[in-house]
């Protein structure tokens, strides 16, 4: 079984690298032509996001034992996707190290290190198969995050997609990123004795990392494109009274004002006049 896990693993890997390869071939968008590793990078991610994401979710709804039974309750098809993410991760880091530098990457290396060690326990021993795959529930948040980011790379930010992209972001955030973590976390520390102590550091090791990283990103993301957003939105039209309603407000009053002295002055002096 190892030996097969190690096989998926590897021809995940040869694929996602010559996805990276053959975007090349394919334009970027104009808007993300100066940028165009991180175009292709975000497009590579995102397929396999759509892939994992729905088949571990459409997996657990099959084949339920999974979560009750995470250690040794799984099918066999259900090591693919386990095998498959991790050569994915792979090629992802790989293409990071071969176009940025070391201090460029760090972050999302460490955070790749960590999952393929936590993953890759899974087809090595052939057990803790179901945990994996409720953590690859996740990618059903990150289908939505590369979408904002390649929404982002286009400069389609003030747009309705980009909206309803950030929308669903935060909310699949909470339902399929928080969520998982926050239950792994718990069946890890109810079911420690069940659990080799070296599994159970390295695997809450990697829920503390990812657990903390996916707070600060929705954090970031809320700040960014829900409340820093209402007061862009708010501007124009402050500039827009500030141009429009005030400048034309003043001549207005100062019209108003002249016309007021004028008829002032109209009937001072027409009584003066009569006076006289």
């Amino acid at each position: 079984m190892a030996s097969s896990g190690l096989l998926l693993t590897g021809v995940s890997f040869a694929a996602f690298r010559g996805m990276h390869w053959g975007l090349r071939l394919l334009p970027a968008p104009g808007s993300a032509a100066p940028d165009r590793w991180k175009w292709r990078n975000i497009c590579v991610s995102l397929v396999h996001s759509l892939l994992m994401g729905p088949g571990a979710l459409l997996g657990l709804l099959i084949y339920p034992q999974m979560a009750a039974d995470p250690i040794h309750g799984h099918p066999p098809w259900a090591l693919v996707l386990v095998a498959v993410s991790v050569g994915y991760f792979l090629a992802d880091g790989a293409d990071m190290l071969w176009n940025q530098t070391l201090g460029q990457a760090w972050d999302l290396l460490c955070h790749h290190l960590v999952v393929v060690s936590c993953l890759s326990t899974a087809i090595l021993s052939s057990h803790y198969v179901g945990f994996s795959v409720v953590s690859l529930l996740i990618e059903l948040n990150s289908s939505c995050l590369h979408l904002r980011k390649l929404l982002l790379l286009s400069h389609q930010t003030p747009s309705l997609a980009f909206s309803v992209a950030s929308w669903a972001t935060l909310a699949t955030l909470v339902l399929f990123r928080l969520i998982p973590i926050g239950w792994m976390s718990l069946w890890l520390i109810q079911q420690h004795h069940q659990v080799p102590p070296a599994l159970v550091v390295l695997g809450g090791t990697g829920l503390a990392i990812v657990g903390t990283m996916s707070i600060l990103m929705g954090v970031r993301i809320f700040v960014n494109d829900v409340l820093r957003s209402r007061p862009h939105s708010s501007i124009p039209r402050h500039k827009e009274t500030r141009g429009t309603g005030t400048c034309d407000s003043e001549p207005g009053a100062k019209r108003l004002e002249r016309s007021l002295r004028f008829l002032f002055c109209q009937s001072w002096g027409g009584r003066t006049r009569t006076r006289r």
